[in-house]
């Protein structure tokens, strides 16, 4: 989408409204003194990727917020009493908060500090922390389950973050993955600048990335263009699936 902008006031707020951002928002626009070029960076960061302000407060902490990704995947990993489920991206923590009403303890990481504050305002029972999904700071086989939701297509290292998650899983760990496919590519659940930014995989590449990262009985399920990866963490590269 080209967005209308005059160098004198910054963008169109025709355009701005465009994508439910309000005069907060524009003034940090405006803050960072950046050039034209660099703001579909900078939006796809303050809406989506890294979400701050008080629009991204309000929509990471609705009740329903990607609550078909939240709903698909308590259903896939069914935390329970016992469980310790860790949560990567968990935005305005709903995920962390009924995680634990289902009994189970629940950690979220999320690279935002606004989505962090969030979360431990909704749910206050969970441990939730700074950091990125390829850095995660805890030790190896801290977690029984690993959820990401809705956060895997704006991840440029994959591999990585699916490392990481094995890494602190215990042997047997479950993993829960929502994401997006490339069919939903400018439609509303990716519309553009978001869909040129994001990264997209056929269902092969997540289970061939899964796999790589030491996650055995993979496997994939589509839903209206949206996918579920699931795994376990296998004991060592020497499992036999």
């Amino acid at each position: 989408m080209a967005l209308a902008y005059d160098p004198a006031v910054g963008l169109d707020p025709n355009a701005m409204d465009a994508f439910g951002l309000g005069a907060e928002d524009r003034a940090a626009w405006l803050a960072t003194g950046l050039s034209e070029e660099a703001f579909d960076d900078w939006l796809m960061d303050r809406v989506a990727r890294r979400p701050r302000g008080t629009r991204a407060r309000e929509v990471y902490g609705a009740e329903d917020v990607h609550d078909f990704a939240r709903l698909a995947i308590l259903d896939a990993l069914a935390p329970g009493l016992g469980d310790r489920l860790i949560d990567i991206g968990c935005g305005g923590g709903l995920l962390l908060r009924d995680a634990i009403g289902r009994g189970a303890e629940a950690t979220g990481v999320d690279h935002s500090d606004d989505m962090v504050v969030l979360a431990r305002k909704r749910a206050p029972a969970a441990a939730v922390v700074l950091a990125a999904a390829e850095a995660l700071p805890f030790g190896e086989n801290a977690f029984t389950a690993v959820s990401m939701s809705i956060v895997f297509v704006f991840l440029p290292h994959p591999l990585a973050a699916l490392r990481e998650s094995r890494r602190v899983l215990a042997p047997g760990g479950r993993l829960a993955v929502y994401t997006t496919s490339e069919e939903l590519r400018g439609t509303p659940a990716a519309p553009e600048p978001f869909a040129s930014r994001a990264f997209f995989h056929s269902d092969a590449e997540l289970i061939a990335l899964a796999k790589g990262a030491g996650f055995g009985a993979v496997s994939v399920d589509r839903h209206d263009g949206a996918q579920l990866l699931t795994g376990r963490a296998l004991r060592s590269n020497l499992d036999i699936e």
